[in-house]
């Protein structure tokens, strides 16, 4: 079987064929037909986010299961699962308090699931791995899911999706008539404003430099677009928003500067989403007064604060019922040997989502 391997910091994916380790009793082997190239695997790949090399990248993947450990009641062969990078064990502190994103397996040591043909170990993305033909996962970490969608969209649902919708729905909580600003609006941007439109959002304001993401950003659901090259961002939406500010403003690019400008366009009381994965080192800094004094409220987002076996059928039947628009994201289909003009696509402004089929 063939997949993409992360071999060194700031070098191209090198495609070649690699065995797959046999599954353990609680494993899952998934043949995938899709993976979604995220931002959060070119981050992995510039070192932003230190992994071990070499690696097989991609998280965000939906295929069907082939073979099953002895011990797997989840799911058994035939089954279409959608991966999870956050596995659901169901059983840990977290899991019982309906906080699976914070599952303790997390935490666990992720084993090697492939060697290349020279027999050298390669550990796997949050113990998936989506860049390959097929992988080896523990059971808690894929959703069957039941459904005629197409795999392309799907895999899009395990990290993209969930984790922009639910930032609007499960961490935010939008309610109706309010305001939204975005700032970033590429494939997880583009949910958050799926998110809050699905939540009945009066205006919502897309806040990002290319052309391309402000237009996909007005037919998937924004009122106003602001181009941050053409002035202050925060003072536009406040602008927009009766010079008050918006009620909810969501970061999903990562930089602490668009952090502060994104919590800067929040009106008094409003609150401040932090959606976009920093670097590993990024430090930012809020006015200590104004955060006294204003009431602004700032909250992380861990993908979309997401209960993954309850929110990725949401998600399914959202798309089904045609409330969630899946297929708009999708901005090409490409094969493994396609992923590393991926990330120059992405990186160029390009793409909403490549996606690897």
């Amino acid at each position: 079987m063939k997949a993409a391997i992360f071999e060194a910091v700031d070098q191209p994916l090198v495609v070649e064929d690699v065995d797959l380790r046999p599954p353990g009793p609680t494993d899952v082997v998934v043949e995938v037909e899709a993976s979604g190239v995220c931002h959060s695997d070119l981050s992995m790949a510039k070192g932003w986010v230190p992994i071990p090399t070499p690696s097989i990248l991609g998280h965000e993947g939906a295929g069907r299961v082939v073979e099953v450990g002895a011990e797997v009641r989840a799911v058994k062969p035939g089954d279409r699962v959608i991966a999870s990078f956050i596995p659901a064990c169901g059983v840990c502190w977290y899991c019982v308090r309906g906080l699976t994103q914070h599952c303790e397996r997390n935490n666990d040591a992720k084993p090697p699931r492939m060697d290349r043909a020279d027999g050298t170990p390669m550990t796997t993305t949050s113990g998936l791995g989506t860049f390959a033909e097929l992988m080896v996962v523990d059971q808690a970490a894929v959703v069957k899911v039941e459904t005629d969608l197409p795999s392309d969209q799907l895999a899009l649902i395990g990290c993209g999706i969930m984790t922009g919708v639910g930032a609007a729905l499960n961490t935010a909580q939008v309610v109706p008539g309010s305001t939204v600003a975005v700032f970033g609006c590429g494939g997880v941007g583009q949910s958050v404003i799926q998110g809050a439109r699905i939540a009945g959002a009066s205006r919502i304001i897309a806040v990002d430099p290319v052309a391309l993401k402000r237009d996909t950003a007005l037919r998937l659901g924004a009122t106003d677009v602001v181009d941050p090259d053409e002035g202050d961002p925060s003072r536009a939406v406040r602008a927009l928003c009766g010079g008050r500010g918006a009620d909810y403003a969501f970061e999903v690019i990562g930089l602490p500067e668009t952090m502060v400008q994104a919590w800067r366009a929040t009106r008094p009381g409003g609150t401040a989403v932090m959606v976009g994965m920093p670097r590993s080192d990024a430090q930012v800094t809020f006015p200590a007064f104004l955060m006294f004094a204003s009431e602004r409220r700032i909250l992380g987002s861990l993908y979309g604060s997401a209960q993954v076996r309850r929110d990725f059928p949401r998600m399914v039947q959202l798309a089904e019922t045609g409330r969630l628009d899946l297929a708009s994201m999708v901005s090409r289909h490409i094969d493994l040997h396609g992923v590393n003009d991926a990330f120059r696509a992405m990186e160029a402004g390009e793409t909403i989502r490549s996606v690897i089929v």
